[in-house]
């Protein structure tokens, strides 16, 4: 007799993963043929090679009546039959066990008796609508990445169950957080959600289809035994599963054809066509694109207007890169191992790309001055190469080639800061394998020191800077994807940092910035929760500590989160980027540390990050995000009142996944650094002034650049890069030439994984340094700049578990730049006060959503206090964590934004002077933008 359990353990998610993907058997075809037959007719071949069947096949049918989904009652209970796990000694003695079996065997003749139930079943399913777009999660207790290696194709002739939720594959049911793990992320375009005819209904099952034919985007390796492969799933060369009957064959095999942009994966701000209102860039890592999305004035956005980006763009940062005064982008390009940089044309639109190259899979990319020149230099995240590339800035919109520096393991963001106080821009990075933050202190002449390291949450992935005690000094906030906070490291003042402080945030913090969001004057957090979609704002205290954070609902898993004012009220809005839904999610700030709810802007595909400027030269804030599925990154044009134009895309490298700003070659220019993880490439964007940019311009870079961000490395007032390079454990700084161009990359040693790069100054010597989220390493590491573009050594701080961003801003009110991280592994943010020496105090965490992806700093409730808003990719909010301007955070307060929000920053998009918020949905390809209301 059949014997249950309700709401037991699924075991569908673990089992059924294809040793040998590449074989290639024969198309399964000759079961359309059959007639449609009751369940009991249909499975009356098997009685004799499934035990037990009949009795099964009684509760199926007892189970199923009233079906949904105008489904017969017999086709709703082959899907349940399917669904049942057998109650016998025999392990293999479940129907989809004995089933999945045969369908991956080359003799298709064992298939026959099965025709009947498969031409009932298929049926079925064919009526249930399919799922384009919808990111599933499937796993299997061991290292199975070397059989998908990247850029091959892959079939899975088996059913494949799968779930929408890392958190339910996660947990201790079903994969675990320990041992050696393989999860596929995997980017579907005809699964079917059988929730309303499983056995398991709780759950949101995703089932694909026998056939299912993938291409292999990219690898990740965030701890020492979890290794994640990312599918896409494609249409094949030739028919691998026939439809169960002709008029199928559309909704049943084909993919949408649906051409916008898809899974933003960053989003920045700034004003992008000179009318002082804050526009939209977001990076498309699905769609290879760039989308702009021009700022009404009124927290609302104009249509997006993409730019062809490289492959797979992952971060976006505005700049002026060529000193025309007009804000460029720059995008990270994540498939294509370069920058792309977008000269503005002021207006809004921007010249076409021009890559530069970079280290192997550019993941974030941030803007800087690292050799004194006054010139806008990039700084890129290369996530597999383990380093961080520095572009020197011409100063003409181009750069020189890059020179790379040693990062932790998989460093994911890079940020800026002056970390020891000798006025020269320092780098940080988050490197997510290796669960630390690189630091490297610039010379002041383009190159930095070799990292110091701190250790971080599990997995951080993004890293900011701050004041967070108001002590002057450089602090650091670290996004832990894989202990679900952030870390804080206060800064010493001399390039060194204490302990990390956590603090929780929500499901897998990803990305973490800074801002006064409740204008207390202290610098408060948030957090993007990349797997709860929603972000944490952690409300700073202002003596080092945040307050619990704050939640809000965001796109689908949201990857990249910054400030801004996007209604021009002076209150600190967020945008954040959702990979998830695609969309762009702005909040408007109400000035006490809450914002209003979201509104949001479709970008590219799988938007990575998000950053501010002014592309146009208009006094608004625009935003650049940084689409990895498109491998753009989409310009969104402030109107002042915090809305946004619709974007404009310019082309980027592969799989952009950060996005840095600044004045490449001094023509007074927001321009564009962009970090293509996919290509290890930093793309230059040169800004023309009227929120257009010119063509990309690409440096390489080394490994998986994660991270990039900008500073004046070696004195010259030429804007320098540095880039966080995940895969090569290494921050890359390129030094700026005169002209926009940079030199080749030199790497400095960071943590591993290092996934997120910041600048600021951190011992008070006027050189700028550099803060570097280890994800792989859980610290950040602490580069002090030497003042002529080199770096010291890393100094490492704790940090939570996988810091996915760090970013910089004094929280304590001492003047030193402090750091907050966003701890993707541990729901938190970071607090690191700086000692205003390079060094800093241990962390102390603040809870944020789930897996805080990025975190940008602001003053969001009108105190002059440097409050926090953080991206939480997991839960779909953005954090708002209110600074109490002595380096604590008062408790988050989250806003729903889009799916999956990967990248958040601020800017006043609705020209108040408030401080709103701009947000990448990397789950619903959107921005979406929260407005302040308060003073």
């Amino acid at each position: 007799m059949a014997n249950f359990t309700s709401g037991r353990r699924n075991p569908h998610y673990l089992v059924g993963i294809e040793k040998d993907p590449g074989r290639i058997l024969e198309p399964i075809v000759g079961y359309a043929s059959e007639p449609l037959l009751s369940l009991e007719e249909a499975c009356e071949p098997l009685l004799p090679i499934v035990v037990n069947l009949s009795a099964y096949i009684r509760i199926a049918k007892e189970e199923s009546k009233d079906p949904a989904d105008d489904l017969t009652h017999d086709e709703s209970a082959a899907i349940r039959l399917y669904t049942f796990e057998w109650d016998s000694n025999d392990p293999c003695a479940s129907l989809y066990l004995r089933l999945n079996a045969i369908l991956k065997q080359p003799d298709r003749t064992q298939l026959r008796p099965w025709f009947r139930y498969l031409k009932l079943l298929f049926t079925a399913l064919a009526k249930l609508p399919p799922t384009p777009g919808k990111i599933v999660w499937r796993g299997v207790h061991t290292d199975r990445s070397n059989a998908y290696p990247q850029g091959a194709e892959a079939t899975w002739w088996g059913f494949s169950s799968c779930t929408t939720s890392l958190s339910v594959l996660e947990s201790d049911l079903y994969l675990g957080k320990v041992g050696t793990r393989t999860l596929f992320s995997i980017e579907t375009l005809n699964g079917r959600t059988i929730r309303n005819h499983s056995h398991f209904p709780t759950e949101d099952e995703i089932l694909l289809l026998p056939g299912t034919h993938f291409e292999v985007l990219s690898h990740l390796n965030p701890a020492t035994d979890l290794f994640i492969v990312h599918l896409k799933q494609k249409q094949p060369r030739h028919e691998l599963l026939e439809p169960p009957f002709e008029a199928c064959t559309t909704r049943f095999l084909t993919q949408p054809k649906n051409n916008t942009s898809y899974f933003p994966y960053s989003v920045t701000t700034g004003d992008l066509n000179g009318d002082n209102i804050t526009d939209l860039a977001v990076a498309n890592y699905g769609s290879n694109t760039v989308s702009i999305f021009l700022g009404n004035g009124n927290g609302t956005f104009q249509t997006q207007v993409t730019y062809q980006t490289g492959n797979s763009p992952a971060s976006v940062t505005t700049d002026d890169f060529n000193g025309d005064n007009i804000t460029d982008l720059a995008v990270a390009n994540y498939g294509s191992n370069t920058v792309s940089i977008f000269l503005g044309n002021g207006n809004g639109t921007f010249q076409s790309q021009v890559t530069y190259k970079t280290g192997d899979s550019p993941i974030s990319v941030t803007t800087g001055d690292f050799n004194a020149d006054n010139r806008t230099d990039l700084a890129v995240a290369n996530y597999y190469d383990n380093t961080v590339s520095i572009l020197v800035s011409n100063g003409n919109g181009t750069f020189q080639s890059q020179v790379t520096y040693e990062t932790g393991n998989y460093p994911a963001y890079v940020t800026t800061g002056d970390f020891n106080g000798d006025k020269i821009t320092d780098l940080a990075v988050a490197n997510n394998g290796n669960n630390s933050v690189s630091i490297l202190l610039c010379n002041g002449d383009g190159i930095f020191q070799s990292q110091v390291t701190y250790k971080t949450g599990n997995s951080p992935f993004s890293v900011t800077a701050g004041d967070f005690n108001d002590d002057k000094r450089t602090d650091l906030a670290v996004a832990n994807y894989g202990s679900n906070t952030v870390s804080i490291f206060l800064g010493n003042g001399n390039g060194t940092f204490q302990r990390q402080v956590t603090y929780k945030t929500g499901n897998s913090p990803i990305s973490v910035t800074t801002g006064d969001f409740n204008a207390d004057n202290r610098t408060d957090l948030a957090v993007a929760n990349y797997y709860d979609n929603t972000i944490s704002i952690l409300v700073s205290n202002g003596n080092r500590t945040f307050q619990s954070q704050i939640t809000s609902k965001s796109g689908i898993n949201p990857n990249s989160i910054t400030t801004g004012d996007f209604n021009g009220d002076n209150i600190t809005d967020l945008t954040v980027a959702n990979y998830g839904s695609n969309t762009v999610s702005i909040f408007l700030g109400n000035g006490n540390g809450t914002f209003q709810s979201q509104v949001t802007y479709g970008t590219g595909n799988y938007p990575t990050f998000v950053t501010t400027g002014d592309f146009n030269d208009d006094k608004r804030t625009d935003l650049a995000v940084a689409n990895g599925g498109t491998n753009t990154v989409s310009i969104f044009l402030g109107n002042g009142n915090g809305t946004f134009q619709s974007q404009v895309a310019y082309g980027t490298e592969n799989y952009p996944v950060s996005v840095a700003t600044g004045d490449f070659n001094g023509d007074n220019r927001t321009d564009l650094a962009v970090a293509n993880s996919a290509t290890d490439t930093v793309s230059i964007l040169l800004g023309n002034g009227d929120g257009t940019f010119q063509r990309q311009v690409a440096y390489g870079t080394e490994n998986f650049p994660f991270s990039v961000t900008t500073g004046d490395f070696n004195g010259d007032n030429i804007t320098d890069l540095t880039i966080a390079n995940y895969g090569s454990n290494t921050v890359s700084i390129l030094l700026g030439n005169v002209n926009g161009t940079f030199q080749s990359q030199i790497t400095s040693k960071s943590g591993n994984n290092p996934n997120s790069v910041t600048t600021g100054d951190f011992n008070d010597d006027n050189i700028t340094d550099l803060a570097v989220a280890n994800y792989g390493s859980n610290t950040v590491s602490i580069f002090l700049g030497n003042g002529n573009g080199t770096f010291q050594s890393q100094v490492t701080c704790r940090t939570g578990n996988y810091p996915y961003f760090v970013t910089t801003g004094d929280f304590n009110g001492d003047n030193i730049t402090d750091l907050a991280v966003a701890n993707y592994g541990d729901n938190s943010v970071s607090i690191l006060l700086c000692n205003g020496d390079g060094t800093f105090q241990g962390q102390v965490p603040y809870g944020t959503g789930n897996s805080p992806f990025s975190i940008t700093t602001g003053d969001f409730n009108g105190d002059n206090r440097t409050d926090l808003g953080v991206a939480n990719n997991g839960d779909n909010t953005v954090s708002i964590l209110v600074g109490r301007g002595d380096g604590t955070f008062s408790s988050q307060v989250a806003l729903e934004t889009g799916s999956n929000p990967v990248s958040v920053t601020r800017g006043d998009f609705s020209g108040d002077g408030r401080n709103n918020l701009a947000v990448a949905d990397n789950g619903d390809n959107s921005v979406v933008i929260f407005l302040g209301t308060c003073v």
